[in-house]
């Protein structure tokens, strides 16, 4: 997706442009959308109801609208997409960048976007299939073919040359490309070392050897850590053999970057980050059905270990009252253990080699808060029934699941990611399960040797 650029329009003016919209005043709302970044017209659409948002996209100019598309969440880009033709997708689409298009094209029927693609001229549909054959979570998928390449022996007054008979130069170019006859990738070349350096040399006298070029199939979150770590503007992307693919640009690595984030937040919920916040209500529905149906059964197998010591409740009904305090206290402290290991799985900062004192680490750190929280729930205990056996049992219950609850924390997200599922979408409701589980099981199961 590009980079916006016009900066985000005022919330004034899209009040204003919201009770335009319900006085009905068409013509009133097309003068003000020409005066939106395409950004902001995106803005806009994602956030009016359906009804609304059909009109506003007919009011849009056909020039417009491919550059507001990119923009668009994928939900509602498939919302546009599925209304159109192959012929109206090539004419929406036309111009934009290779990358974007392949984001496009990859959300259509096959179908469609063969149509779409023989539409397109050799070249760019070279281009594209390029990309299209890379999966869309490597640097292949995430990489532009638009790159300006020279050649070692090039004077820099012929580069100066070359570039001025251009009209313009791809976006985010900061170094040019040296490559050899086979297009193996030899060095880069900074544009502002080609502005002050001596017009008679050769490229090969300053050209930069010691870069790093990404690989093609590299998981585009590392490419990520990689832009974050060396500042980069832009990389290039090389297969096996060293030969120059394209390049990636900042603009993308900080799309990646964002939907990384919303993708963490959003699957804790079962949600995903492309969803329509104004999606209908039986889409929407139907969306997070599966995921409240997986709750569901996670909460009946806690309930099915509450139901084993069934007889213990009966004769002491305020261990009712005391178990949702052990449940509570595991899930919030090993929800903070799972999120560190997430986000330290996201960062790239967790391995083999460290792992284990992580682990050590989190294990202290539940058995220092467990005794602290174990003397404090023992004295409310006390003091609400007077019964000194319930304090020891509260505070050895709340102990086990404290430390459980850590290691259930740390493991699950390696756990969950060797067996291929997302620890962001899948790892809150396992560490629900065991921290629920254990709870009850530890509470209700002292109190049942204490008491029976």
């Amino acid at each position: 997706m590009p980079e916006v650029k016009e900066a985000q329009f005022s919330k004034d003016h899209m009040l204003e442009l919201s009770q335009a919209i319900d006085s009905g005043s068409l013509y009133q709302v097309r003068q003000m959308m020409k005066t939106l970044p395409t950004a902001g017209i995106a803005h806009l659409l994602e956030s009016t109801p359906p009804k609304t948002r059909s009109v506003l996209w007919q009011l849009i100019d056909k020039d417009a609208e491919g550059e507001v598309i990119q923009y668009l969440n994928e939900d509602l880009q498939n919302e546009i997409l599925s209304e159109l033709n192959a012929e109206q997708v090539f004419e929406l689409t036309e111009g934009l960048e290779a990358d974007d298009l392949a984001d496009i094209l990859q959300q259509l029927p096959i179908q469609v976007s063969s149509q779409v693609l023989l539409a397109m001229d050799e070249q760019d549909r070279q281009r594209v299939e390029s990309i299209l054959s890379y999966d869309e979570d490597t640097a292949g998928g995430l990489m532009n073919t638009d790159t300006i390449t020279v050649r070692p022996s090039n004077t820099l007054e012929l580069v100066l040359r070359y570039l001025r008979r251009h009209d313009s130069i791809p976006e985010m170019t900061d170094s040019l490309l040296v490559v050899n006859r086979d297009d193996e990738l030899l060095g880069i070349l900074p544009l502002r070392e080609i502005l002050v350096a001596d017009p008679n040399i050769s490229v090969r006298d300053i050209m930069h050897e010691d870069f790093e070029a990404i690989p093609v199939a590299m998981e585009v979150t590392q490419v990520a850590q990689l832009f974050e770590q060396h500042d980069w503007v832009s990389a290039p992307v090389v297969d096996e053999n060293g030969k120059l693919l394209g390049r990636i640009t900042i603009d993308d690595v900080v799309d990646v970057i964002r939907d990384s984030s919303e993708h963490s937040l959003m699957s804790m919920a079962g949600l995903d980050e492309e969803d329509d916040t104004f999606a209908p209500v039986f889409k929407t529905a139907r969306r997070r059905a599966l995921w409240l149906g997986v709750n569901l059964l996670t909460a009946i197998f806690a309930s099915m270990v509450i139901y084993l010591f069934q007889d213990t409740l009966d004769r002491v009904v305020y261990l009712a009252v005391l178990m949702p305090i052990i449940a509570n206290m595991g899930g919030v402290a090993g929800t903070q253990t799972l999120t560190l290991v997430i986000r330290g799985m996201a960062l790239g900062h967790i391995s083999a080699s460290n792992s284990r004192w992580l682990l050590l680490r989190e294990l202290g750190v539940a058995t220092v808060n467990g005794l602290l929280w174990a003397l404090v729930i023992s004295v409310v205990a006390y003091a609400w029934y007077g019964d000194l056996q319930i304090s020891y049992i509260i505070a050895a219950a709340m102990l086990i699941n404290l430390v459980v609850a850590a290691l259930a924390g740390a493991y699950l997200p390696v756990f969950l990611k060797r067996i291929n599922i997302d620890p962001a979408l899948a790892g809150s409701v396992a560490l629900t399960t065991v921290t629920d589980s254990v709870g009850f099981f530890a509470f209700l199961g002292l109190a049942q040797v204490f008491y029976l």
